[in-house]
């Protein structure tokens, strides 16, 4: 395994290239819309690179580079995983949403993304809409998730971490009937909602953390069912199942050991702050944990149909339904190798990355 946390400065990008295995990353710049951007191509054995575009308001451009590269990286995994025929790629825009997102700064970011003569193949996420991806349309082929075409990815995402979550418990619980199973459902975003939706309409009681009290006002709201989570003390409440459903790294040296949950089953990306430490100290207080590039793959299979140019919507659900299988596969994986589950997952990617590779030189 590898250090999957770079400390990356702006004269070592390539060493952090090197470090995660990437093919390439382009820097973006257009002072005059206030655009920097970076795209980061993971890797292309399997196909063209695809992962969507988000857009944060990082406190460092170092902190940019770090989370492109990781994301990127997860994205090869999670398609190889999925039985996709695409690569891993990622793309972040640095900013605050609201002060620097018009029709002209996403067009220039799609030329950019043209650049790479399919390549890379970009799609929504974090403080990205369809909308923004029709603009980006107007520069480029290269994008997907658009209106009246495959749409929001959001419920195909969530759909899988919900079927990842009931895969988990049927392991830990005997059972996969999360009724009457306490979850705390930290982001409250569209995958987030989303998937509070199926939780309540099982009878799971549902808690949910948001750092956007607006976001918590829409989903208790619509579900009045739902709680809401002290976010003081989220990480040490008494719970069946934590989804974590926001940014990164919430599983790390602070909070892991606060957790009293059976399962960890969420739809952020890169959830453990080192996969490799932090895999195996979930591991070790016996908490099972869906690896997070397996279960919310539902949104870039969505997506995929799209751009392969066959989409249909219950195809869709009917491959995302394949995460519960898979998902059951890698927690016996890992048993019976004395492994954690991230490993588990990971070595199956790479797996049939690497069997794919081997038939791609044969021709």
């Amino acid at each position: 395994m590898i250090d999957t946390q770079p400390k990356v400065k702006n004269s070592e990008i390539f060493s952090a290239m090197a470090e995660l295995d990437h093919e390439q990353v382009v820097f973006c710049h257009d002072e005059a819309l206030g655009l920097k951007a970076i795209i980061a191509v993971h890797n292309t054995v399997l196909g063209p690179a695809m992962g969507g575009t988000r857009m944060w308001n990082y406190q460092s451009e170092e902190e940019a580079v770090r989370d492109v590269l990781r994301l990127s990286r997860g994205m090869t995994f999670k398609n190889a995983i999925a039985g996709l025929n695409i690569g891993g790629g990622k793309a972040v825009i640095i900013g605050d949403v609201k002060k620097i997102k018009t029709e002209a700064l996403m067009r220039r970011f799609g030329k950019f993304v043209h650049s790479l003569n399919g390549k890379y193949w970009t799609a929504e996420d974090v403080n990205m809409t369809t909308r923004d991806m029709e603009y980006v349309r107007m520069e480029t082929p290269y994008v997907t998730g658009l209106p009246g075409k495959s749409g929001d990815p959001s419920p195909v995402t969530a759909y899988g971490v919900y079927v990842g979550m009931k895969a988990s418990a049927k392991k830990a619980y005997g059972s996969d009937d999360l009724k009457g199973k306490k979850v705390v459902v930290q982001g409250a975003g569209h995958v987030g909602t989303y998937l509070i939706e199926y939780l309540v309409k099982e009878g799971a009681e549902v808690f949910v953390s948001d750092i956007f009290e607006d976001k918590i006002a829409a989903v208790t709201s619509k579900f009045p069912s739902v709680k809401v989570a002290d976010s003081s003390s989220l990480y040490s409440m008494d719970m069946d199942i934590y989804a974590p459903c926001a940014l990164g790294a919430t599983l790390n040296d602070e909070t892991i050991p606060q957790l009293k949950c059976a399962i960890v089953a969420g739809a952020a990306n890169n959830q453990l702050d080192n996969e490799i430490t932090h895999g195996q100290a979930l591991r070790e207080r016996g908490i099972i944990y869906a690896p997070d590039f397996l279960i919310n793959s539902g949104g870039i299979t969505n997506v995929y149909y799209e751009q392969q140019g066959n989409y249909d919507r219950d195809r869709v659900y009917e491959q995302t339904e394949r995460i519960f299988g898979v998902c059951t596969e890698v927690i016996e994986y890992a048993e019976q190798n004395d492994t954690t589950t991230h490993k588990a997952a990971l070595q199956l990617a790479m797996n049939r990355i690497t069997d794919v590779g081997k038939v791609k030189l044969a021709y």
